[in-house]
């Protein structure tokens, strides 16, 4: 078979042909029965609606669509006849997943904790069935470093990641890799993107490759890896844009549902219903449109809920509504793919929308109420064979129907905005572990969806504390004095997402929740900050006399060599330092690192100004921009005296970027960077964006010394003052 078969139609009334769906396909969603001419989308004219009026026309119209688009792209549905991918066509819940997540990775032990985070989705929704292992963006830019990359610093390597895909296995979760044609600006990979992802996820044992902001994943990526002997699942995160390559994408995101009256049809499902999309919205506080729309076409759903450093999680409602909804597919999964499925069957109620999946002995049907009140009694009729089964699978019970001849009439409640399913068996036909099913579904509706709270929070963060040095009476050598102040403390996160969301950038000890914009007055004690960054000469006097060697060494002074910087840059700032690395030199020499705060005020003194020399940015005053794909070395600390505070402090910005105060949720840690670097890769507006304004930081998602040194990243120290 190359293509899906047309569904059977036992309709008898007149075709009518007043849908023209081929010249209205080119989006992701088809257009919905039941609107009149004018239908306004707005607030008015829902009365004008009549689906029932046009629904069966509207389906027959649209299976002849299929036929001929089908033909048009010349369709092949080897890849979905394939052993070793169909996994995806019961991959109904999918999360993409920041490795900075606490719960993903302990940084006390440095230790990968895979199952402490499928536990908790496992106790909040009902679990995943895969998981994008998401490694490089935000923090992709901040130097050289390519997405390849930043997988081989991962802790423990590659080696560290397979253990990782290998737990997530264990658990029956199939794993995802990303890519993105968008980093051209880094280091070149020397080889095509294609080639290097092959050999990643053949590395790494992962099932698939996610393709960021690609429509559709390029075929070269299917076929190498293939050609490792490593079949792979490609998910591109956007709309599929040329429909032939629907064939070699068996799954892909759904984004942005029209949330009207009549719940949209999803075009790729219909094409080929054996595709999985995995529904995303990701910024999204109320997500019961997205979980209509998902069990109206018994599609997946993207349980996204770490978008970028920002906690969205789902609340108690939508969580246990997806919870249902995941057990109601997991449990018929072979009906969900159904090449017979078809949506809009008719109900009995208005505002009742119903899908039908028919599968060998039996057909579920999946119901969506999309009034805001309860509805109860009659809600289908169905087709009727002497014998058969009928349960509301939803509520995890028995129907008796109402029998008119060859047709049997259902009533079941559903809750306002709520949810049903029913299941029919043909006599003589059993389906294994149904009782255990119905009882779990049971359990789970003694509970009303609206008895659960909807209300979205944001996740508090603290401050990691520094501890107050010894107070210092004279000025140390190699430090400016800076005096106690009233200090107005203005600034703003450069995050590239999250709007002015409640819970992006970082929550001020002041502060009742994080928030992108900050404005505080603070009375700043006396204390004395390091003139320059430290060196490079100053960090090997402190390995020297310490002894100091970190517990995880990857990347630590990447720069140096046989344990020393090279000739020529003992005066340069030194890099590849993690915050751990920064703070031991700190205690070591009986100073700490700087609050932000104090940073700023270091830099800005308290007239507000934009730059440590003034109001107007002066390229002369700092270290020219790189724009090449690869790191240079810095300029010397001392080199651009133009570009002193009015304390005299130096090397402030456009040099290294320098660490300051650490911010901790439960799920996620960052360090703000202050003073931004010389770096800026060019090709895309996602690369880590650069902060040489003294009224903004940059936010640095933190996982492991690994993955957090750079060589862009360096500090400066403060002690206290009497």
């Amino acid at each position: 078979m190359t293509a899906p078969h047309p569904p059977g139609d036992n309709d008898d009334e007149p075709v009518r042909t007043e849908f023209k769906f081929s010249h209205v396909t080119t989006g992701r969603y088809l257009p919905t029965p039941g609107k009149a001419p004018g239908w306004p989308f707005a607030e008015i004219g829902h009365w004008k609606m009549d689906v029932d009026g046009s629904v069966d026309d509207w389906v027959r119209e649209l299976r002849d669509w299929r036929r001929e688009h089908l033909t048009r792209i010349g369709y092949d549905d080897a890849n979905y006849r394939r052993p070793e991918l169909q996994w995806a066509q019961r991959n109904f819940v999918h999360a993409q997943m920041m490795v900075e997540d606490r719960y993903f990775f302990d940084a006390t032990t440095g230790k990968y904790t895979v199952d402490r985070y499928l536990d908790d989705l496992q106790q909040r929704f009902g679990g995943i069935d895969s998981v994008l292992i998401w490694f490089v963006y935000p923090n992709i830019g901040i130097d050289d470093r390519n997405k390849i990359d930043l997988a081989h610093d991962m802790p423990g390597g590659i080696e560290g990641l397979r253990g990782a895909v290998d737990d997530f296995h264990r658990r029956s979760v199939r794993v995802f890799l990303p890519t993105m044609p968008w980093d051209n600006g880094t280091r070149e990979l020397g080889v095509s993107d294609w080639q290097a992802m092959a050999e990643l996820v053949a590395a790494t044992g992962a099932d698939g490759i996610n393709g960021d902001t690609y429509n559709g994943v390029p075929r070269a990526f299917f076929d190498a890896c293939d050609a490792l002997g490593h079949p792979v699942v490609l998910q591109p995160e956007s709309t599929i844009s040329a429909e032939e390559q629907l064939i070699w994408n068996v799954q892909s995101w759904g984004k942005k549902a029209p949330n009207e009256p009549v719940p949209p049809v999803a075009k790729f499902k219909w094409l080929e219903p054996r595709h999985m999309i995995n529904y995303e919205n990701r910024w999204g506080r109320n997500r019961n449109h997205d979980l209509q729309y998902i069990f109206f076409n018994g599609i997946g759903y993207n349980a996204w809920e770490n978008i970028w450093g920002i906690w969205n999680q789902f609340t108690p409602r939508d969580a246990e509504t997806l919870r249902r909804i995941a057990t109601i597919e997991r449990q018929f999964a072979p009906a969900m793919t159904s090449m017979d499925w078809r949506p809009y069957e008719r109900t009995l109620q208005a505002g009742v929308f119903a899908s039908r999946f028919p599968a060998s002995g039996y057909t579920l049907w999946t119901v969506v109420n999309r009034n805001e009140h309860d509805i109860d009694g009659e809600q289908i009729r169905l087709p009727h064979r002497e014998g058969a089964r009928y349960f509301d699978v939803w509520n995890g019970v028995a129907l008796e129907p109402r029998i008119e001849g060859a047709h049997a009439v259902v009533a079941f409640p559903m809750e306002g905005a709520g949810f049903g399913a029913v299941f029919a068996i043909e006599p003589g036909v059993a389906v294994d572990d149904l009782d255990a099913f119905l009882g779990g579904m049971r359990l789970l509706a003694s509970t009303r969806l609206d008895s659960l709270s909807s209300q979205w929070r944001s996740l508090p963060q603290s401050i990691v504390d520094i501890a107050a040095t010894r107070p210092a009476a004279t000025v140390p050598e190699g430090m400016v004095a800076i005096p106690a102040a009233t200090f107005d403390f203005v600034v703003g996160g450069v995050e590239i997402e999250g709007q002015s969301w409640e819970g992006n950038d970082v929550q001020y000890p002041w502060e009742t929740s994080a928030r992108r914009n900050h404005r505080h007055r603070i009375e700043i004690p006396a204390f004395h900050i390091d003139r320059t960054p430290v060196t490079n000469a100053q960090f090997k006097a402190f390995l020297d006399q310490s002894g100091w060697k970190p517990r995880d060494r990857h990347n630590f002074l990447h720069h140096w060599r046989n344990g020393a910087p090279l000739p020529g840059e003992s005066n340069k700032p030194v890099v590849w330092v993690a915050l751990e690395d920064a703070r031991a030199y700190a205690a070591w020499a009986g100073k700490r690192l700087p609050h932000e705060w104090e940073w700023q005020y270091a830099a800005q003194g308290t007239d507000g100004r934009r730059y440590p020399w003034g109001n107007d940015a002066d390229p002369s005053r700092m270290p020219a921009t790189n724009r090449g794909r690869t790191l240079r070395v810095p300029d010397d600390v001392d080199a651009h005296p133009g570009g002193a505070s009015p304390f005299g402090v130096l090397d402030l910005v456009g040099n290294v970027w320098q660490w300051t105060d650490e911010y901790v949720d439960e799920h996620t840690r960052a360090a703000v960077l202050r003073g931004g670097s010389s770096y800026l890769p060019q090709t895309s507006h996602w690369y880590f964006p650069q902060t040489h304004r003294l009224d903004q930081h940059g936010k640095y998602l933190l996982m492991s010394p690994s993955k957090d040194r750079s060589g862009c990243v360096g500090f400066r120290c403060v002690v206290d003052a009497t």
